[in-house]
């Protein structure tokens, strides 16, 4: 019965459009949409809960953290993987506030609990169709800001 959440950039850089004229929000929305009707089909998502997310300004996207619930969370972050951005300029890395003023958040050191698992769908999609042909072999590895963090959690 894990929590699935999904945490969906709404930067200003989301609107950028691809060759086939969606923009990057459109795409994530439709990632999101097609994981739930697949997922629904399935038998043993029927304990799910889900949750959306965006990226307001804190505190408004991010409604807290509760580390004595035991139940395991997926969170999907579907983002363009540009540079962090709020009101105090741009970052080139993510910083996590280690402390917090919530019960029980003595029992952990890391931002994240050992049953909370990040996966992040970057979108590099162009703006241009290509002439040449897709390589085979997967799709190779991203180097944004987040990368480290869906590492660190597993």
């Amino acid at each position: 019965m894990p929590v699935l959440l999904f945490l969906i950039d709404t930067s200003a850089s989301m609107n950028q459009r691809t060759h086939l004229g969606t923009t990057y929000l459109d795409i994530a929305k439709g990632a999101v949409e097609t994981f739930m009707k697949l997922r629904g089909r399935d038998p043993a998502s029927r304990g799910d809960r889900y949750m959306l997310v965006n990226f307001e300004d804190v505190p408004l996207g991010i409604k807290g953290r509760n580390p004595f619930f035991l139940e395991p969370s997926i969170i999907v972050a579907i983002t363009d993987g540009n540079k962090l951005t709020g009101g105090s300029g741009v970052q080139d890395e993510l910083h996590l506030p280690l402390t917090t003023p919530l019960p029980g958040s003595e029992l952990t050191k890391e931002p994240f609990r050992w049953d909370q698992r990040l996966f992040s769908l970057v979108l590099r999609i162009p703006g241009h169709a290509s002439v040449e042909p897709e390589p085979l072999g997967g799709v190779p590895p991203d180097d944004s800001a987040i990368t480290p963090m869906c590492e660190v959690t597993g």
